[in-house]
């Protein structure tokens, strides 16, 4: 038997300028038993679609079962967020930087707390000027109204004889 018209067949199938029809004459002439020798290797390439029909056929009741899964919606439940419940985690941040400063600030006294007192030209005590400008300055008013002296601001009268 004469081959010829599967060979041109075949030529024209691997430049790509074989047709539709074209094709299924080559997936049927290779499905068959009886196939020449030096064709045979071209077997499998052309009835690899119709063996994977036969073994990979799902059953009648896969559309059902995928169906049945499908048709169960599940509410989505759409989630209010409100203004607090975003600036929430601004919130966190800003209170632990706070208790950060806190205990930095609250660890340092110790260290800057002098209790040594320095006198002054005047002979009056200075407090130091620790953690508090207005502590320091309410002492230094306290001193002051406690030796009457005046403030040096104020004319002094200075009888020349």
């Amino acid at each position: 038997m004469d081959y010829k018209y599967i060979q041109q067949l075949l030529e024209r199938y691997w430049k790509g300028e074989t047709s539709l029809q074209e094709e299924e004459i080559l997936r049927s002439f290779f499905s068959q038993k009886d196939i020449p020798a030096d064709l045979i290797r071209y077997k499998a390439l052309f009835a690899y679609e119709q063996q994977e029909k036969m073994e990979d056929v799902l059953g009648d009741d896969f559309d059902e079962k995928i169906l049945s899964m499908i048709e169960e919606p599940t509410p989505v439940k759409a989630r209010v967020i409100t203004m607090r419940q975003r600036m929430m985690p601004l919130f966190k941040a800003a209170a632990i930087v706070a208790i950060f400063l806190t205990l930095g600030n609250a660890a340092q006294v110790p260290f800057n707390d002098k209790t040594e007192k320095v006198s002054n030209i005047s002979g009056y005590e200075q407090i130091p000027q620790g953690n508090s400008v207005a502590m320091g300055d309410s002492a230094a008013i306290d001193t002051l109204q406690q030796s009457n002296a005046q403030p040096i601001n104020q004319p002094q009268t200075t009888i020349l004889k």
